[in-house]
């Protein structure tokens, strides 16, 4: 009597050309998170008078201010557009990365650590 089922030939190349494309898309998302990493984000807040640049290892690299909105009898007004800018700044980050990431996993998501 012929058994079947187990592998037939065709399940060994099947996986090699699986862990091939695996192997292909963990490089392309290294170098991709590299990209990521060197790039600059900025954001504003207030109409232009606060604005923060972030990089894309999600570090505050600058925080301008215009003069005109320095008013020591109102800080918490000049804290809150510093805040705001800034996580307007993470914001685009963290959608770029995304969208680039999305790009080699076709959507997949979850489980890359991304």
């Amino acid at each position: 009597m012929a058994r079947r089922g187990g592998f037939q030939g065709g399940m060994p190349g099947n996986m090699n050309n699986l862990m091939k494309q695996a192997q292909k898309m963990q490089k392309q998302m290294e170098e991709t998170t590299k990209a990521l990493e060197e790039k600059t984000y900025e954001a504003s807040a207030g109409g232009g008078v606060v604005k923060v640049t972030v990089s894309g290892k999600k570090e505050v690299t600058a925080v301008k201010i215009s003069e005109e909105v320095v008013d020591p009898d109102d800080i918490e007004m000049l804290e809150d557009l510093i805040l705001a800018a800034t996580n307007e700044a993470l914001r685009t980050m963290e959608a770029d990365s995304q969208a680039q990431m999305a790009k080699i996993t076709g959507g997949m998501g979850g489980g890359f650590g991304f």
